[in-house]
This record gives structure tokens, C-alpha cells and sequence, in this order.
């Protein structure tokens, strides 16, 4: 049987620019980049700033082949190629060199504003897709229901969709890929726009077309969904697959290799995207004389420490501290303008610290510490720069250290209440 999608030294390389830079309002850009940050930093790849070249090669000699039927995952960390990969494929991006073959109708869902003519109305956009997918208006009719009852967008349905909240558009962009009876489904991580019910109904919608026979090339930052949904992964770096195979062994070893890659501290040769007119160069854990600490203990004030090297004078800069599990789930999260602070930053090495109060994590776990610098454009980002081993003291012996318990814990008490 042929291989519902093959890719054959797959490559791409992008040419950077090095030019004036354009935008002015600085209130709007930073508004702006922080709304599409996170759903978009994958996709940043090419603007990724390497010493002394102006080329980026985002996939470089990129070989696999997914079998009719078959779901298979592609994890990697920001820049891996995963985005780029997903374009090549849904005839979005030409590829620099190699082949790619796909074979059967395909449904796409790549990054928000892909797919929709954003003066249409989102009735208009349904038919318009699924004529691209090569159905009749009447077979798009007939699914017509479906699509707008999974996407709960009825009442917006003849608004023009660049109107549409993020959410929106991605409710209604998934419903149409996944109800128009695709053979290939290509989904980049845009769910994660999505709140968690949403989420759910998505992975049970691929789940229901892979029980279907159909095929779905899957990426995402959730590592606990990988290995449910998918049978075998692909792991990229660096434009490159550095392995494949079952998916619960390709996600573990991921894993284990981001959170050795994290404890170093040392942030100057991580994976990152960024346009490199600022960077993180250290990061840690400190105590509040902000001497590195080695664990962090429940209830404490959660200290990051950063070293932040810049080439130029940046003005109006903000910074984010995520705090996210081991499996990507996001557990707190800093914001400099939400606290009134700005970063002005001068050329050299400064010091900068962000303060959780009193976080109260479970004893047993580990988080990972991402971070995120922009004065409208990304200057830096990197994705899981510090690692944190979570203690506790002789008043937290109480205290299951289970995983499935939750990673935040609160005081709370039981009592018996009368009946009615």
C-alpha cells in the first residue's frame, strides 16, 4: 500500500532580512505580539537570527512516511521545523529542495489566519473550503449543521470573519477541516487558542476520523496527549528528524532530554527563536539574596533570576516568565505590563528578577521555566530554560506527591452538612 503522505530529503531554507525596521506604535505591537504570541512563536522560525549568515535552513533533508490510517505525532521545541514542515505539506510553502507527496483530500488547520478570506463571512468561508477540498455545494450543505453546531459560531455565522475573537476562528476552522471528510488531517497546535472543553471535542473528533480510517498528522506541545492520540512520533530538531518511532517512547525520551538540556542554567547556545538584538544568556533559581538555589519549596516565594545580554539599546521592552509542567501545561505566568514594569535595555549584560509570591506547588513535582522577551517584534524566546524540583517541609508530610493530584495545592477542609 502507498504511504497517504511521504517526504524525501525534505528541505527549506529562508533568507533573512536585514532591514529598517517597520511599525511605530509601540502600544499596539506590544499589544498585538503578546495576543499571538504564544499561538504563533512556531512559526518564527525563519526569522531566527544565526552569526554571520543570512540564510536559516527551517528543514533540512526531512524524510518519513505516514500509512493510510495511521496518526502520527511531531513534537520538537519552538523552531524545530514543526510549522514549517506542516506548510510544506498543505502546498502552503514550496520546499527548497527534497519532495513531498500527499495522497488523498486533505483538511489543514495550521496557524490562526491560515485558511479563511477574512472578508468573508464565516457561512461564505465553509463553502469556500469546501469547494477547495473538491466537495459539491450540496454535499458541504449536508454537513452544513455539523460544522456550525460543533463550531458553536451561530450567531456570528454571517459576520465577517476577521471580526472573529481567535477562538472563534479557530472553532470554526477546526469544525470545517475535521467535518468536511477529509483523508488527511494536518493539525498544527492552534487548539491550544481553544478552552479546555473545546480542546476535548477536537481530540475526540480526530480520534472519531482516526478510528475512520483516516490519516492525521498531528503537532503539539502537549506531551500526555501525543502518546494518546498517536501511535508513532516524530521528533524534529533543529530541522532535522532526530528520531522516530512508538509514541510514548519518542515523547519520554523528548522529555528527559529538555529537562537535562534545562538544569545547566547556561542559555547561550539553547534552541530559540528570536530576531537576537537581545537575548537570554543565564537563568536560575534564586533565594531572595539571589544566590542560585537547587529546589524550591512549596509555599515559598518563587524566584527567577535572568541574565539578559543585548547588542543595541532596546527601550520598552516586556518580559514574560511561564511557568508550565513537564507535559507543557501552563501553571503560572508573569507579564511585565501587567505590573506596570518596562525593561529598557542597554548594550551589555543586565540582571533582572521576577518574584511568584507564595506559590504553593506540589511537593514531588518539577516545572519547567520558559521565557519570552518583545518590544512588538520577538527579541528572544526560550522554551524551557530552567528546571524546578518542587520540596516540602515536615508540614507538607500530609501531602500526596501523586501527579494525578494536581500540581498547585490549597488549604481545604471536608465537614458533614445536613441533608436539603
Amino acid at each position: 500500500m502507498k504511504p497517504a503522505i511521504r517526504a524525501e530529503n525534505l528541505s527549506k531554507r529562508y533568507r533573512l532580512q536585514r532591514g529598517p525596521r517597520g511599525g511605530t506604535n509601540l502600544t499596539e505591537n506590544l499589544i498585538g505580539s503578546v495576543r499571538a504570541a504564544w499561538g504563533r512563536l512556531r512559526s518564527l522560525a525563519r526569522t531566527q537570527v544565526e552569526t554571520g549568515t543570512d540564510e536559516f535552513w527551517a528543514l533540512k533533508d526531512v524524510s518519513f512516511q505516514v500509512a493510510p490510517g495511521e496518526v502520527v505525532g511531531v513534537i520538537g521545541r519552538n523552531g524545530a521545523g514543526k510549522s514549517t514542515l506542516l506548510k510544506v505539506l498543505s502546498r502552503i510553502v514550496e520546499p527548497t529542495g527534497g519532495r513531498a507527496e500527499v495522497r488523498g483530500r486533505m483538511g489543514s488547520l495550521l496557524e490562526v489566519g491560515t485558511g479563511f478570506h477574512p472578508e468573508l463571512t464565516g457561512r461564505e468561508n465553509v463553502f469556500l473550503n469546501g469547494s477547495i477540498l473538491g466537495m459539491s455545494r450540496r454535499e458541504i450543505a449536508r454537513k452544513f449543521d455539523a460544522i456550525v453546531g460543533f463550531s458553536e459560531v451561530e450567531q456570528f455565522l454571517d459576520t465577517p470573519v476577521k471580526r472573529y475573537s481567535s477562538g472563534m476562528y479557530v472553532r470554526l476552522a477546526f469544525a470545517v477541516a475535521a467535518h468536511l471528510e477529509p483523508e488527511i488531517l494536518i493539525v498544527d497546535e492552534v487548539l491550544a487558542v481553544g478552552d479546555a472543553t473545546f480542546q476535548r471535542r477536537c481530540v475526540d473528533r480526530m480520534a472519531e476520523l482516526a478510528r475512520g480510517g483516516g490519516t492525521i498528522l498531528f503537532v503539539s506541545h502537549n506531551m500526555q496527549l501525543i502518546p494518546q492520540l498517536c501511535r508513532r512520533a516524530i521528533l524534529l530538531e533543529r530541522g532535522r528528524v532526530a528520531s522516530e518511532g512508538e509514541a510514548g517512547a519518542v515523547t519520554r525520551a523528548y522529555l528527559d532530554g529538555m529537562v537535562a538540556d534545562a538544569r545547566t542554567g547556561d542559555l547561550r547556545d539553547k534552541p530559540r527563536t528570536g530576531d537576537g538584538r537581545a537575548r537570554f544568556v543565564r537563568a536560575w533559581l534564586a533565594d531572595p539574596a539571589g544566590q542560585p538555589l537547587a529546589q524550591f519549596t512549596c509555599g515559598d516565594d518563587l524566584v527567577v533570576r535572568m541574565a539578559i545580554e543585548s547588542t543595541v539599546v532596546v527601550a520598552n521592552v516586556a518580559a514574560a516568565v511561564v511557568i508550565t509542567t513537564h507535559h507543557g501545561t501552563r501553571v503560572i505566568t508573569s507579564w511585565t505590563p501587567e505590573v506596570g514594569f518596562t525593561l529598557a535595555l542597554q548594550p551589555g549584560v543586565q540582571e533582572y528578577e521576577c518574584r511568584f509570591r507564595q506559590v504553593a506547588l506540589r511537593p514531588g513535582h518539577m516545572v519547567l521555566v520558559t521565557l519570552w522577551l518583545s518590544d512588538g517584534e520577538v527579541l528572544d524566546f526560550v522554551e524551557n530554560a530552567v528546571v524546578v524540583d518542587v520540596v516540602g517541609t515536615e508540614r507538607h508530610r500530609h501531602l500526596s506527591p501523586d501527579g494525578n493530584q494536581g500540581v498547585v495545592v490549597c488549604e481545604y477542609d471536608w465537614r458533614e452538612v445536613p441533608p436539603g
